[in-house]
């Protein structure tokens, strides 16, 4: 008898737990086709602004006048004593995943139904932008500057290419869910400035070349949120005359994709 009563409740647990993964599933689906098919267009709801762009601005105009602003290039060789004396053995590679813990949160939020500002596709091309943008400055950057790392592993120092990433996906995450909860916004900027901690005290960049960095990524994802909508339009001929693009995803043989049907 004590046998067959634990079978039968095992039998009422596994059909239990089946049920609760049926039901994850389904909610899982159904949050997908909700933010692909039928979730409203917020691109013209936009609110990034040109003012906004200053304390990017700032943070890059700081790191660039240290190659010729000696008192502020001082302020490296402090900073750079000061880790050496406080983390003389410390050594790790976590910010190369706390880099992009942003997005992925972003993403993580959205496949448990909490929505963002914008719908799958539009905030997959805003991310897109933004680190087209980045790639492309901060890369240019690295090498027409040619500063010696303070390890003198090479000589692509400026800006770091570690915390801009971070601060592009924080404020990524911060123009996505900020009007939800500012927690949103602290946890992404808190992930975001540990990277660039961690970048100093491993002796992989200079003070200003994670400032800068900061700089870069901020500004690289409020260029995005600025311009995104123009382009949209201009892709879509929203404006003119009726003409429309439709953009679908696609999944074929394991590569994902999007569908482009466009009126000319």
């Amino acid at each position: 008898m004590k046998n067959i009563f634990f079978a039968l409740l095992l039998l009422f647990s596994l059909q239990v737990n089946a049920q609760t993964v049926d039901t994850t599933k389904k909610k899982l689906v159904d949050t997908i086709k909700k933010d692909l098919l039928t979730a409203p267009d917020t691109v013209k709801r936009l609110h990034s602004k040109p003012w906004a762009l200053v304390p990017g601005f700032v943070a890059v105009t700081y790191g660039a006048l240290t190659f010729t602003v000696h008192p502020l290039r001082r302020v490296d060789y402090f900073m750079h004593s000061e880790t050496e004396k406080t983390g003389a053995n410390f050594h790790t590679t976590s910010e190369s995943y706390f880099q992009f813990a942003p997005i992925v949160m972003v993403y993580g939020l959205n496949l448990v139904g909490v929505t963002g500002k914008n719908t799958f596709i539009d905030r997959t091309a805003l991310l897109a932008l933004s680190a087209g943008i980045l790639g492309a400055t901060g890369y240019a950057t690295k090498h027409l500057t040619h500063r010696l790392r303070p390890n003198n592993d090479d000589y692509l120092s400026f800006p770091s290419g570690h915390t801009a990433t971070a601060f592009m996906g924080a404020e990524f995450l911060a123009q996505e869910f900020s009007k939800r909860s500012p927690v949103y916004t602290i946890i992404g900027y808190s992930f975001a400035t540990t990277t660039g901690v961690f970048r100093l005290y491993n002796r992989d960049h200079w003070f200003s070349d994670v400032v800068a960095g900061a700089g870069y990524g901020i500004l690289s994802t409020k260029v995005s949120y600025l311009v995104y909508p123009y382009i949209r339009d201009w892709i879509t001929h929203k404006n003119k005359s009726g003409k429309t693009t439709m953009i679908m995803p696609t999944y074929q043989e394991g590569v994902p994709g999007f569908y482009i049907a466009m009126d000319l």
